[in-house]
């Protein structure tokens, strides 16, 4: 019922506002155990983009609706110790950028959040889904408890580090800051790849189509393989997606 409460008003929201087409979107578990039985595919036709904000809606309440339910269920199962009561939440800034992005209140509840435009740019409910899936996945796999472990870990280095060199004590404010920046992202390529592999199953289980639903990958800008890259090449992160997908 407050997920009902939540993605009603977006109803409303989504229906009253012009969601123009966002160009190219900006912006990951040791394998999950198989899944007992295959799955049958939902619909996953385009959402008559653009200019149908109400099917737009419509269309994200129906793969929230199937996708929650069972990334609360793998939670369960894989993380019994964290909350696994998900809440989903639309940031309705209309200026806001295409993003996803996974939190947790300050009750430990995890919180997966879209822009307005995350939802226009989206092709067909697979999108939705693997987008959602994956989201949910970093919160099932602990990934904001690992990153700021990380986080915490390269600032005392760093720190540490300045001090021995004689550095002031803004220096050693600075490194420590610098070290906090690189231990967060020592592992996000890895933790990327764990949610892509975790959301590909939760994808399936939800009864859409993975593989589709990483074509949104397609779009998005490739980091490549640059120095401290948050995210993994695109390519490598649609082969995971293929591999565990035939794997079910």
């Amino acid at each position: 019922m407050r997920r009902f409460a939540v993605l009603a008003a977006v109803l409303v929201g989504l229906a009253s506002c012009d969601m123009p087409r966002a160009g190219s979107p900006a912006g990951a578990a040791t394998p999950a155990a198989p899944v007992a039985a295959p799955v049958a595919l939902a619909p996953s036709g385009p959402i008559n983009l653009p200019g149908t904000p109400r099917a737009q809606a419509r269309a994200f309440v129906e793969v929230v609706d199937a996708v929650e339910p069972v990334a609360e269920s793998v939670c369960r199962a894989r993380a019994p110790q964290l909350n696994c009561d998900f809440q989903i939440v639309i940031d309705d800034n209309p200026n806001a950028p295409i993003n996803a992005f996974q939190t947790v209140d300050d009750n430990g509840r995890p919180i997966v959040g879209f822009t307005l435009a995350m939802i226009a740019d989206a092709r067909n409910r697979d999108e939705l889904a693997f987008v959602l899936a994956h989201e949910a996945a970093h919160h099932i796999e602990d990934h904001l408890s690992e990153q700021q472990r990380l986080a915490t870990t390269g600032a005392i280095v760093f720190g540490q580090l300045a001090g021995a060199l004689g550095r002031s004590a803004d220096d050693i404010r600075i490194a420590q800051e610098v070290g906090a920046a690189v231990g967060a992202r020592t592992y996000s390529r890895e933790f990327e790849l764990e949610a892509d592999r975790l959301g590909t199953i939760i994808t399936a289980r939800a009864g859409f189509d993975p593989v589709r639903g990483a074509d949104f990958f397609f779009r998005v800008p490739d980091p490549g393989d640059t120095f401290l890259a948050t995210h993994p090449p695109n390519a490598e992160r649609i082969q995971l997606v293929r591999e565990t997908a035939a794997g079910l």
